[in-house]
């Protein structure tokens, strides 16, 4: 049965996997979604700095570097709007590959990355330990590996038939049944028994070797699964406290942009000054993305370590497997 559990749990880990790759490419792909919105955005308000300084160069109050450097700049931002949808096909291509389906069948409509960031509640501990596949199949192997020792040393002890046949050996027409010619089969059987021994203990070991061996590997994967749990706690709760202080400094740069874009149509800073401020704010929006962006993604990645929604109780039962013919009754 313990083998039979195995495997349930390796389809059970290999299942939530790809369920974890499917939600990290959603995000992924809402994240390029809401980058070149963002990028488009930022061109608009590149052609309205590009409209200004057309109209100082009319007036003669700004140099012809000005609109070079401000067409430059809008160019700029609308070719990396347009570089966004690779990533964004590569995204809408690797979800289908996960559902079935052959790329030209799936057309995700735009959308936006998620502003909220779900709560995961972690519970107590101990409960990993029931709620995560991979520890599930560990264990069974750890129980299979040990049936297996008594598998080997169940072997030192054949079945010998005591009722073994006497009779003659050699040819009977020169030794005329002579008494020397006497044979018990029983004596051959038992010498052959004897002889295996060696490679009996050597069984034995090795399967004593192989529970040794699965008995570590089963610690391991429960100090990887605490580890997994960690790292995503720490990364959410660090990712939280950095998207506070980005939004500051969107909200910052905004207003720097704006002063800065007054003070050129007063004619009292360069066009220069504009520019480094405008490309300031559009590190600031994208770093806030990227904050948000690694926010979900540890979310999905602390629901898969969390075992998702799986539990040992999934696991087929005794009575199941024997329904199923897997086991005998």
């Amino acid at each position: 049965m313990a083998g039979a559990q195995v495997s349930a749990a390796q389809l059970a880990a290999a299942r939530l996997s790809a369920q974890a790759q499917l939600a990290t490419d959603y995000f992924q792909l809402r994240f390029a979604d809401s980058l070149r919105h963002l990028l488009e955005q930022t061109a608009k308000a590149y052609q309205r700095s590009l409209q200004i300084t057309e109209n100082q160069y009319a007036a003669g109050t700004a140099a012809r570097s000005d609109v070079i450097n401000a067409q430059a700049q809008l160019l700029a931002a609308q070719a990396a709007a347009i570089n966004v949808g690779v990533q964004r096909a590569q995204n809408e291509h690797a979800i289908a590959l996960l559902v079935g389906k052959p790329p030209v069948e799936v057309s995700i409509p735009p959308g936006s990355l998620a502003d909220r960031v779900p709560i995961v509640p972690t519970g107590v501990p101990s409960t990993l330990l029931e709620r995560r596949p991979d520890i599930a199949e560990a264990e069974r192997q750890m129980q299979e590996e040990n049936a297996l020792i008594g598998v080997q040393v169940a072997a030192y002890y054949p079945t010998i038939n005591l009722s073994a046949a006497f009779g003659y050996g050699g040819n009977p027409a020169i030794s005329l049944f002579s008494t020397s010619s006497q044979v018990w089969s029983l004596m051959a059987g038992a010498s052959q028994t004897l002889l295996s021994g060696g490679q009996r203990s050597a069984a034995v070991a090795a399967a004593r070797a192989a529970y040794d061996q699965s008995v570590a590997n089963y610690r391991q994967t429960i100090l990887a699964a605490f580890q997994n749990v960690e790292d995503e706690l720490a990364s959410l709760r660090v990712l939280g406290q950095q998207s506070g202080v980005q939004q500051a400094a969107v909200q910052a740069a905004q207003q720097a942009v704006e002063i800065t874009l007054n003070e050129y149509q007063a004619g009292t800073v360069a066009y220069t000054i504009v520019i480094t401020a405008q490309a300031a704010l559009l590190t600031d929006q994208e770093n806030a993305l990227q904050v948000q962006e690694g926010r979900l993604l540890a979310s999905v990645a602390l629901v898969e370590a969390l075992g998702g929604g799986w539990d040992t109780s999934q696991l087929p039962s005794q009575h199941e497997l024997q329904k199923l013919h897997l086991i005998p009754d």
